[in-house]
């Protein structure tokens, strides 16, 4: 029997693999600013934590990191791409968050492969990754968006501190907004690159000052 080695289950079991808490990229050691937010008092609970996420990904990183993989499959400059990865990230924290765990991506993935390993900020590592298993646009970019929110989900977890439940009935929520976005982006392109999560952003940048830190952002 032979095995096809594009899209269908076993290519989308090679992106949810990727795209799982298990593989290598240290994201748990990130929480792309909430720690400062939990600790200024801007999120406070469950409820702050559905809409603060909900924030970043209708307005901050969430989108453009989404915009950034449907232009990257779509066949377009990667080294391009990258430069613009960079230059929206808003603090230098940021920046590290994407380019380590883009390096990690893609030397845990060389490992698995065989192939050679291209550091890429993370939105552009796993779309280079995703365009070898022959998914829709779409859905690389909705699981995208569900591991990342996920991530931060689970940092309020540790850090607001929720129970489980309440953790999961956060990203239960935040799955609606996914599926939006995920349909918004996967036809945008460079013009449609835009944030406006300034609170957010500010967090990030008043976090690189904080005295005692769990998270690397």
């Amino acid at each position: 029997m032979s095995i096809p080695e594009q899209g269908g289950p076993l290519g989308l079991m090679s992106l949810v693999q990727w795209l799982s808490p298990a593989f290598p990229t240290g994201a748990y050691a990130y929480s792309h600013g909430l720690e400062q937010a939990v600790a200024a008092g801007d999120v406070r609970d469950a409820g702050g934590l559905e809409n603060w996420l909900s924030d970043i990904l209708a307005w901050g990183t969430g989108w453009n990191d989404a915009v950034l993989i449907a232009c990257a499959m779509r066949g377009e400059d990667l080294a391009g791409l990258a430069d613009l990865a960079r230059a929206l990230s808003g603090s230098a924290e940021r920046l590290r968050e994407t380019e380590e765990q883009g390096a990690a991506f893609a030397a845990a993935r060389a490992a698995l492969t065989g192939e050679e390993a291209v550091p890429l900020p993370l939105p552009l590592a796993v779309a280079r990754a995703a365009a070898g298993v022959g998914l829709p646009r779409q859905q690389v970019i909705a699981l995208y968006l569900h591991a990342f929110a996920s991530n931060l989900v689970s940092a309020g977890v540790r850090f607001i501190p929720l129970g489980q439940a309440a953790g999961q009935k956060v990203l239960a929520a935040l799955h609606p907004l996914i599926g939006i976005l995920s349909e918004r982006a996967v036809d945008a392109g460079r013009d449609d690159l835009a944030t406006a999560a300034f609170r957010a952003d500010l967090g990030a940048m008043a976090h690189e000052t904080m005295d005692v830190r769990i998270f690397k952002t």
